[in-house]
């Protein structure tokens, strides 16, 4: 039977091929490839992935962060046939997520293998986890490492999915978690993963960059399949800047969505969005190349041109005349766009950097600056050669 197609009837034989099974699951069930229909009482679904993993390569991995992506990664991992422990903070949604097996508020449609464990205890969590996958918001880091940091394994491997600048230091997501954590190796993920694609098993391609290539490339290897596809890169600094400056591009092009500008301004806007961002990152001394690849320009035409772009809809809407206040009230998720976006700015300031597009988007966020002046002063710059 092909491995994309396959059905169990017997709760008996679903045990030999997931250990624990029986709590979660009843007599019989049907289950179906990419994360499509499981019928058994309370509607458990799940993702078929790589069930022939070696014992040996059989990681126990916490995902830290009930959002979209840290399920996404739940829901991956676990059809990769590693051992996977989804972390929340709030008891009370960690229980919901337990018990139907669904993120309904962030992630509806996707439902979590049964052999993840949903939990809001840190130790039941963590306890021997041989990785750690960091998923939450930029601003939420410092707090969830402090409540969960002293059941981290010291020799646990951390992976970041977080893409941002920390507002009062103006430090990368890898910074923050080693002043929590101490000198642990953090391995950042980069490219375009909306979390909506990559758990129905759509086709994505990443990068995983660490100053330790072993570790990145031990990422690798835990977390591609036959849908998603991990490159390994020693760029972390480039690949995380590259990941948080995307971000505030995309409301650029958000905002001229709102505006109805066409199809030339936007593509303009992504074009000399992407200049910006190599710009700022040769000025901090990263690899230019890593801008031209996944975690640079693969991310930026995602984000810039998703409907699953939050940060992209945060501008339209700015756009259409609503004001920031407005918007981010109407959010079930966080815009981390918003956010870097004043990082951004002070780091230029700070720096030197020439960030036209960028700081727009600051002055049109923070300082009530109308979107369509904003245009107009972008548009009626000194001319200059490309």
């Amino acid at each position: 039977m092909k491995q994309s197609e396959w059905r169990i009837e017997n709760a008996e034989v679903w045990n030999k091929l997931k250990a624990g099974a029986d709590k979660l699951l009843g007599e019989s069930y049907v289950c179906f490839y990419h994360s499509q229909l499981v019928a058994f009482n309370s509607r458990i679904s799940c993702v078929s992935g790589n069930e022939n993993i070696v014992e040996s390569q059989r990681q126990s991995i916490c995902v830290l962060g009930g959002g979209a992506m840290g399920t996404a990664c739940a829901v991956v991992l676990a059809g990769n046939g590693h051992d996977v422990r989804l972390w929340l903070r709030s008891p009370e949604y960690a229980e919901q997520i337990a018990v139907s097996r669904e993120n309904v508020r962030l992630l509806p449609g996707i439902f979590l293998p049964p052999s993840v464990l949903v939990t809001s205890d840190a130790r039941a969590a963590l306890d021997t986890s041989s990785m750690v996958v960091v998923c939450v918001p930029t601003r939420g880091i410092r707090d969830a490492l402090a409540e969960v940091g002293r059941f981290v394994p010291k020799q646990a491997l951390i992976v970041s999915a977080v893409k941002g600048i920390e507002n009062r230091t103006l430090i990368r997501p890898s910074q923050m978690i080693r002043e929590v954590l101490g000198d642990v190796s953090v391995t950042a993920f980069g490219g375009p993963c909306h979390a909506e694609e990559v758990a129905r098993s759509k086709p994505a391609s990443v990068v995983a960059a660490c100053d330790r290539i072993e570790d990145a490339e031990t990422v690798q290897q835990v977390f591609s399949n036959g849908h998603l596809r991990v490159y390994a890169n020693n760029d972390l600094h480039g690949v995380e800047l590259a990941a948080a400056l995307k971000n505030v591009i995309a409301i650029a092009a958000g905002i001229s969505d709102g505006l109805e500008l066409g199809d030339n301004a936007k593509s303009a806007l992504i074009c000399r969005g992407l200049t910006e961002m190599v710009r700022f990152g040769e000025c901090l001394n990263v690899q230019r190349s890593t801008f031209y690849g996944l975690a640079g320009v693969g991310d930026l035409i995602a984000t810039c041109g998703s409907r699953h772009s939050r940060n992209r809809l945060v501008g339209e809407l700015l756009g259409k005349g609503q004001t920031l206040q407005q918007i981010t009230s109407s959010m079930s998720a966080v815009a981390e766009g918003v956010f870097t976006a004043e990082s951004i700015f002070h780091m230029a300031q700070q720096n030197g950097i020439d960030m036209p597009i960028a700081t727009e988007v600051y002055q049109v966020l923070f300082h009530g600056k109308p979107p369509a002046l904003a245009t107009q002063e972008l548009m009626q710059r000194p001319l200059r050669e490309e």
